[in-house]
């Protein structure tokens, strides 16, 4: 991307753009940006309303009057222009802020210095997470990680082009209208400490209620310093406080230096995670990667995230411009009648004074037509350049003079980094110093994450495979109400946008309800309290009869399978109910002794009642008769003679 510097001014304060004077726009710029709008910066871009400021820059809403887009424009605060060094550390930093591209990193346009510096980026409606949090909003758990992951993911990106941000804090947290993250102010943080530019207190700019230990020490600041700025931001994103927040900027940093953060309790399963991005010691601290990753990890143990509550930048007024976006021409009147008249020297000293004058006007306009076509600007054809790589685009691009501006895309049937269109298209023309627009493939189009609960598991990776994704690490869940086998979770959730294709999506599986042990039969059980136990327990109470010497008709022998044994879910127990003792024959004692008779007829479970005869006599016959079958407890009488 190249700088859009401001041009030399003219005499009469018209601003040289590519070499061309525009008087117009010079008109309509004046010397300070307190009231700017309708001011164009660069020739280009044109403020329509402040969107925010700050110690060192204001924001603005602005019009790319070239490419007739929205664009943000940073316009420094004025006294950095004087500043060499500073506007040198400043177009290196922008520089390399122009080369980042990723889905979470603030795409930045354009830079240069109209009598401030500035820096243009894309504009996003979404607002910044600083004035999500002004507007008294709390995120919950979910949406507080989808924060911290989407942040995590540019950063990791950045630091892995060696970009340390230095300042990253809510205000820097900006969104699209889908709720989109991008971080914005890579390498300003920087560029503005090395100037060594003061706010109005005389502490050093740059935001001290996020600033890492080691800044606070004067250490190096490196990666690390941006984690822990945002595990402060995450912390407040649920909380809506700042830990070691104190009166003054000194009092904060001096109170963080030596102090391990401690996330706040309302952080639940974020806790781990936020306590480690705040180790004192930046060696303790994870990677950006790291810490993605395991906020990943976390999301298993919270609810889908509700949609983020964007309250959009709170915009200025925007004046009636259209005055300011018109030049006044003036043409060329007609000779003026009331003018003295020529002297008339007679014909013969007439006509050579008006050949002269054809001669003149006809070199004037010989001289102009050759002065016009040796003005025009050179004009070249637009190449081919769909499927070469950036840098290859660069190259070929390079002795034709254009302005080239490199944008993001995403196509079907694309890899990362091919040009997939320009802007004008190959074969027309373009003069030189034009802007061309080269559109760049971020690869195939993002992917949406399909609701898979419910389906059994196969089902879902041939879901996942047909929405371009894949099926990733699968865990199991005991669920009381979900069959063993069904998706009950879709670990980033589902309707989750943004994703690239090929993303392995973790699940979590029902192994359907947990098991269960058998009660005990108590004594005394009766059947229907039996069968509401196993009920409770969600077993399914079976029925089955035993005669039994100790239990009591109708109660509870056992169940089967046996007290404590462990079983499924809906398994079938079966309540065994006692029909009392089991019946039997009356043995036979006939020829016995009565005494002999009665111990084998009491043995056997009978009640030997009387003796009918003489009990020395032997015995005769029973009452019941031998063979017969009787419960235990029946009684008896025994016979040694017989009566007539």
């Amino acid at each position: 991307m190249g700088s859009t510097e401001g041009g030399p001014r003219s005499a009469s304060g018209g601003v040289t753009v590519g070499g061309r004077r525009n008087g117009t726009v010079g008109a309509m710029i004046s010397t300070s940006l307190d009231g700017e709008v309708g001011r164009v910066l660069g020739g280009r871009y044109r403020i329509i309303a402040p969107i925010g400021r700050g110690a060192s820059a204001r924001v603005f809403l602005a019009d790319d009057v070239t490419l007739r887009r929205r664009v943000a424009v940073k316009v420094l605060h004025e006294g950095l222009a004087g500043d060499d060094a500073f506007l040198r550390r400043f177009r290196a930093e922008a520089q390399a802020a122009a080369s980042l591209n990723n889905p979470h990193v603030l795409g930045v346009y354009d830079w240069g210095h109209d009598e401030v510096p500035y820096l243009v980026s894309e504009y996003l409606g979404g607002g910044s997470l600083r004035s999500m949090l002004d507007a008294g909003h709390r995120l919950s758990l979910s949406q507080a990680l989808l924060v911290g992951l989407e942040s995590a993911r540019g950063l990791d990106y950045a630091h892995g082009q060696d970009l340390v941000h230095r300042d990253i804090k809510p205000a820097n947290l900006l969104f699209d209208d889908t709720g989109r993250l991008r971080i914005a102010d890579f390498g300003l943080a920087r560029a503005i400490a090395e100037a060594g530019w003061t706010d109005q207190d005389g502490s050093l700019v740059g935001t001290a209620r996020y600033a890492a230990p080691e800044q606070a020490r004067g250490e190096r600041v490196g990666p690390a310093a941006d984690v822990y700025a945002l595990a402060l931001a995450i912390n407040e994103c649920v909380t809506g406080e700042v830990p070691f927040a104190g009166d003054t900027a000194i009092s904060t940093l001096m109170a963080r230096a030596d102090t391990p953060f401690e996330p706040h309790g309302d952080l639940g399963p974020l806790q781990s995670v936020l306590r480690r991005a705040g180790d004192l010691d930046p060696a303790g601290r994870p990677s950006a990667g790291e810490l993605a990753a395991s906020l990943m990890a976390s999301a298993g143990d919270l609810a889908r995230p509700n949609p983020l509550p964007l309250v959009g930048p709170v915009l200025g007024d925007v004046a009636d411009l259209d005055a300011t976006q018109h030049g006044t021409i003036h043409a060329l009147g007609p000779v003026d009648a009331t003018a003295a008249p020529a002297v008339d020297s007679g014909p013969r000293r007439r006509w050579p004074w008006a050949i002269v004058a054809a001669v003149v006007i006809t070199a004037g306009i010989v001289a102009g037509v050759v002065g016009w076509l040796n003005s025009r600007p050179v004009s070249h054809d637009v190449p081919e350049l769909v499927g070469a790589t950036r840098d290859q685009a660069t190259a070929d691009l390079a002795e034709f003079g254009w302005e080239l501006d490199f944008r993001s895309t995403r196509e079907p049937g694309t890899e990362a980094g091919e040009v997939v269109a320009t802007d004008p298209a190959a074969g027309e023309a373009l003069e030189e110093g034009e802007l061309l627009a080269i559109f760049v493939s971020l690869g195939e189009p993002t992917v949406t994450v399909p609701d898979l609960e419910g389906l059994p598991l196969d089902d879902a990776r041939l879901r996942l495979e047909a929405d371009g994704l894949t099926l990733g690490t699968v865990r199991e869940r005991e669920d009381e109400l979900v069959a063993a086998g069904l998706v009950i979770e879709v670990v980033v959730g589902a309707g989750v946008t943004g994703l690239e294709p090929g993303t392995a999506i973790d699940v979590v599986v029902s192994s359907g309800p947990s098991q269960r042990s058998v009660p005990e039969a108590t004594e005394g059980l009766t059947e229907q309290v039996a069968a509401q136990q196993l009920l409770a327990l969600r077993l399914v109470p079976g029925e089955a009869h035993a005669f039994d010497e100790d239990v009591p008709f109708g109660e509870v022998i056992r169940f089967e399978p046996s007290t404590g044994a462990v079983v499924e879910a809906d398994t079938v127990v079966t309540i065994v109910i006692s029909d009392g003792p089991e019946p039997r024959e009356v043995p036979a004692v006939i020829g016995l002794d009565v005494d002999e008779a009665t111990d084998i007829l009491e043995a056997a479970g009978f009640v030997v009642t009387g003796v009918q005869g003489s009990p020395s006599l032997p015995v005769l016959a029973t009452d019941p008769p031998a063979g017969e079958v009787h419960e235990r407890g029946k009684t008896i009488v025994i016979a040694t003679e017989l009566t007539g």
